[in-house]
């Protein structure tokens, strides 16, 4: 098989240091966001080096290795498609060319027993990648269809459905890129592009006004300031140290409303903490302007999905 020696023909010339903020490119219509592919080589050539290792010792055995044919990729419950481009990237290091048709577009809802996408090739090469072209591709569905949930939960309040960095270690870009596909938006995509003053800050810093007031002096004057605080003192304390967010952290939904009605609209009010399809739409109604859901990359079950060939 082709794949041990194409999996070290990615060129490693261009690693070297970049902002992570550059890493999503959109053309703004919601099916064709499109990933940097360098970054998608990477974390699939990683996977693909885990699972082969020194060989797939089934296939090159089973097979000659001349054999060719079809497959199916399948739906095997309903479900918001999010990485088909990255399920076929991960067919990119066979030597021979992988073929797909009739793929559905990422953003789609499809059912049970739908196509996702028709594949023809070297069956060897597809057998070899398939595990690790799921295993993407499942994770990535399943974080859409389970944001999609919240924001259909939510629909009419105004309120926006935010991540948080609780992501998978080294698969950051492609879970935050799988809830905008699900229809919700992007927090900050780590410590480096956003101030978040969080309670642990507080605390080592003194409290909420020194703690605002060092970041005032030091921090980029083009980044906004955003504080989470857990109690309607703390909402005054955030309100007069002048931030731009406030993050209602653990708050009770009765907390919440009179927390909203304080601000005014004066800043900007995220929700946050214990947040689940049974609660979303009140705590959304409280008229806070964003939900920050951990469980959209931490909890998300991955979809059920399976390639089916046909020589």
């Amino acid at each position: 098989m082709c794949f041990q020696r194409n999996l070290f023909k990615f060129d490693h010339a261009k690693d070297v240091y970049f902002n992570f903020s550059s890493l999503l490119t959109f053309n703004f219509t919601h099916s064709c966001k499109m990933l940097q592919k360098h970054i998608i080589h990477r974390l699939i050539q990683s996977a693909l080096k885990e699972d082969i290792g020194s060989g797939d010792i089934t296939t090159s055995v089973a097979l000659s290795g001349r054999e060719i044919g079809n497959a199916r990729v399948v739906a095997k419950e309903d479900m918001v498609v999010a990485g088909i481009g990255i399920f076929k990237e991960a067919f990119s290091f066979s030597e021979e060319e992988v073929e797909f048709t009739n793929s559905v577009e990422d953003g789609v809802l499809v059912k049970s027993g739908d196509v996702l996408t028709k594949m023809s090739g070297n069956l060897g090469d597809i057998l070899t990648a398939e595990r690790v072209a799921l295993n993407f591709l499942q994770r990535m569905c399943g974080i859409a269809t389970l944001t999609r949930r919240y924001v259909d939960e939510i629909r009419g309040t105004g309120a926006k459905i935010l991540d948080t960095r609780k992501t998978t270690p080294g698969l950051r870009v492609l879970e935050k890129y799988a809830v905008m596909i699900g229809g919700g938006f992007n927090h900050r995509f780590g410590l480096y592009d956003g101030i978040l003053i969080k309670d642990n800050h507080i605390d080592a810093a003194g409290g909420i006004l020194p703690a605002v007031d060092r970041v005032k002096k030091s921090a980029p004057h083009t980044l906004k300031i955003e504080i989470e605080v857990k109690n309607l003192k703390e909402v005054e304390e955030a309100l007069s140290a002048g931030v731009d967010v406030i993050m209602l952290d653990n708050m009770e939904v009765e907390e919440m409303k009179e927390a909203v009605s304080l601000i005014k609209g004066r800043v900007l009010v995220e929700a946050s903490g214990n947040i689940t399809l049974s609660n979303v739409k009140k705590i959304a109604e409280t008229g806070v302007d964003f939900v920050s859901i951990g469980a959209l990359t931490h909890s998300a079950p991955s979809s059920d999905i399976s390639l089916k060939l046909k020589a």
